[in-house]
């Protein structure tokens, strides 16, 4: 089976990695890859939502399955261009198709879909310009801190939460009527701050059935302790220690069958991944975000734990018939650390050569941000490189990636010594 998977990062490449060991797998394609991808695969040099591009290469390589790895292409509706296309119109695609995207395209139409099946979330409004003064008299109803988010996609960047009434309302003006984030903030959505530890739930659907994948928390601050800016994830373990069985199956009645059922109830297509940002309050689960793909650095965590053939799991996808799989589990830990560039998430440097990540043994290494130059790995991007582990418990698992780190180098990498450090 020829396949064709499409991103840059390290959640394509560790899907490209797992779909490799499958025994169905003929020809195998990432576009448009990175160093580690290309090691593995052959890469094309498409842009993820350059579909015309994207139609031709899968008719030239007779690619029977393409895997979309970002959210990007989903949003826009890269499914739907499939479907309406005789060419390709009989190609499997993971991902869901643009109206079910919208979950991730818009944090307003994901709240109203919590609203209608009564999902738990945090209380929220949205405004646009046009009712900004609204606006502000919603945040003087809601106590500190508050939480603002650009409705569309910002890159994982479009959430403020702020301490001071005032520093909201300014942000809110910058948000509406200075463009902050671009069209993504458009419109706000301004909601209550819940209080308590996060985790994330991925769920694979067919549209009909579904199967719960191993649970992840990511670490999304670039310092020490959780604090700085936000980043797009610098490291995560799964599984989620404190989801025991209990709190799991809250999860799974309040949450991930209501989602499943709405989708159908609500006349959405889905065959692909479900990202479940998840909130812990008290003894209690809240939904804070939908994405309708894999996340990343959590897919380093959870994909290397799957034990099934996936490309045997992305065909039951295909075919409707995910029920009649058994999905398997390894029981063991896995942690990923993440190798940034200096001065990610703001301006850095790339074309750094990196050195050492060939001399890592016992730990999976997954490119991010990589190039091949010459003959040398150089760093393409903030995020470079994740070196992923398993052990009996995180701290095992997370030793084993802190040590082949110190094999690794390249000009001005960083990366968290403390991941894990709240649990």
């Amino acid at each position: 089976m020829n396949i064709l998977v499409l991103g840059s990062g390290g959640r394509e490449h560790t899907l490209t990695w797992k779909l490799g060991q499958s025994k169905h797998i003929s020809n195998l394609f990432v576009a448009p890859g990175n160093a580690g991808t290309a090691l593995i695969a052959k890469n094309i040099p498409i842009g993820v939502n350059d579909f015309e591009g994207i139609k031709n290469a899968v008719l030239e390589h007779r690619i029977q399955m393409v895997v979309v790895g970002p959210e990007d292409p989903l949003v826009n509706g890269i499914h739907d261009f499939f479907l309406k296309d005789k060419e390709i119109g009989h190609i499997a695609v993971i991902g869901p198709q643009k109206a079910a995207a919208a979950l991730e395209g818009s944090k307003r139409v994901a709240k109203e879909f919590m609203g209608r099946h009564n999902i738990p979330t945090a209380a929220y409004q949205s405004f646009t310009a046009a009712n900004i003064a609204e606006g502000e008299a919603f945040l003087e109803t809601l106590k500190a801190p508050y939480v603002l988010k650009a409705d569309g996609l910002a890159a994982g960047k479009g959430v403020l939460i702020l301490d001071d009434l005032n520093d909201a309302k300014r942000e809110l003006r910058s948000m509406l009527l200075e463009s902050k984030f671009g069209k993504a903030s458009t419109t706000v959505v301004i909601e209550e701050f819940l209080s308590g530890i996060e985790l994330s739930v991925f769920v694979l659907t067919d549209g009909k059935g579904y199967k719960v994948l191993p649970t992840a928390k990511d670490y999304k601050r670039i310092g020490e302790g959780d604090t700085g800016l936000n980043t797009g994830g610098m490291g995560a373990i799964s599984p989620v220690p404190f989801a025991d069985k209990a709190f799991m199956e809250k999860i799974h009645q309040r949450i991930v069958k209501p989602t499943v059922e709405g989708l159908r109830t609500d006349n959405l297509p889905y065959k692909g991944f479900i990202f479940i940002g998840l909130i812990k309050v008290g003894d209690d689960p809240f939904v804070i975000e939908y994405n309708v793909r894999m996340g990343d650095p959590e897919t380093e965590v959870v994909v290397p734990r799957i034990e099934n053939d996936l490309v045997e799991v992305f065909q039951a996808v295909a075919k409707q018939c995910l029920d009649d799989i058994d999905l398997k589990v390894d029981n063991r830990t896995a942690s990923t650390v993440m190798l940034v560039s200096g001065g990610y998430p703001g301006t850095y440097k790339k074309g750094m050569e990196i050195k050492g990540f060939d001399e890592i043994s016992d730990s999976l290494v997954f490119h991010a941000g990589t190039r091949i130059d010459g003959e040398k790995v150089v760093t393409d991007g903030g995020r470079v490189m994740a070196i992923t582990s398993f052990g009996n418990d995180f701290k095992n698992a997370l030793s084993k990636s802190y040590q082949n780190i110190e094999k690794v180098s390249f000009d001005g990498m960083n990366y968290r010594s403390d991941i894990g450090f709240d649990l």
